[in-house]
């Protein structure tokens, strides 16, 4: 009887030639660089997104917050003993602003 555990090199299968790796292609320096570029886009987009989130109105020298079904209207350096309810729920105009207390001014 001839022993059946021989195994010759034809036995073994490969989808692969001989010579070539058969590992996972790995991608080159192009490949770091369009990672690195991808995650500073990133950081940008989140960045940008942060901004706006926590400056809604930048060019603005109050903010708008929502009341029930009306929106006041308060400065950024608004007086903390002042409730929201006693500030505008009218827009000022061009020429206005809002006093820390609640009192809209004309500006001139």
């Amino acid at each position: 009887m001839t022993d059946t555990k021989d195994a010759s090199p034809s036995d073994h299968t490969s989808s692969s030639p001989p010579g070539e790796d058969s590992s996972p292609d790995r991608t080159g320096f192009g490949g770091a660089i369009l990672r690195w570029g991808a995650l500073v886009l990133g950081v940008v987009l989140f960045g940008m997104l942060m901004r706006s989130v926590l400056y809604p109105y930048p060019n603005q020298s109050y903010a708008e917050i929502s009341h029930g079904n009306h929106t006041h209207y308060v400065p950024k350096n608004r007086n903390e003993t002042v409730p929201i309810s006693n500030f505008p729920t009218r827009e000022p105009g061009p020429n206005e602003r809002i006093t820390p207390d609640g009192d809209i001014i004309s500006e001139k």
